[in-house]
């Protein structure tokens, strides 16, 4: 049984054209929808007697936020998204001690930084939210021997964190 040569031929074209059409499948990293390349990062408001969480927290979205969701930074005024929020809480508290030498007196191990935050990401473009939390809160330890800014980098580390994984969330 042999094929005539314009059967192959037809089959091969037939072929071609399935696999050229098929091949309509595309893979674009980042995390927003297609109209969004750009994003504004708003210092967020605070509510806290911590005045340099506002720069620290700032600084940080500013320097991981557009890399992580594949976008580039840009003014509010022509942004297609914006980042906006307000840190609502900041304290510090000791999670790990123990009983101390002398009667009533305690020793501390560990500290802990607890930030919590408002958040919310705006489509500009659409005029939707596409993400919020209203209890974004996240935790640093340090060591008893250790500083403050030790915990407070780590806790806002989460938080930056944690934001780039809420803003994904929906993609």
């Amino acid at each position: 049984m042999a094929l005539s040569l314009r059967t192959v031929l037809g089959g091969l074209s037939l072929v071609a054209v399935l696999a050229v059409s098929g091949c309509n499948y595309g893979f674009r990293s980042g995390s927003f929808p297609d109209h969004i390349r750009t994003v504004a990062i708003i210092p967020f408001d605070n509510a806290t007697n911590r005045f340099e969480l506002t720069q620290e927290i700032h600084q940080e979205l500013l320097r991981t936020l557009p890399r992580a969701l594949g976008v580039t930074n840009a003014g509010e005024d022509i942004a297609d998204a914006v980042i906006q929020g307000r840190i609502v809480r900041y304290d510090m508290t000791a999670p790990l001690f123990r009983s101390g030498q002398q009667a009533g007196q305690v020793d501390v191990l560990q500290r802990q930084v607890n930030i919590r935050v408002e958040v919310e990401l705006i489509d500009v473009v659409e005029n939707l939210i596409l993400w919020d939390d209203a209890g974004l809160s996240t935790q640093g330890q340090y060591l008893e021997g250790e500083s403050e800014e030790v915990g407070r980098a780590e806790a806002i580390e989460l938080l930056i964190q944690r934001i780039v994984d809420g803003a994904q969330s929906n993609w």
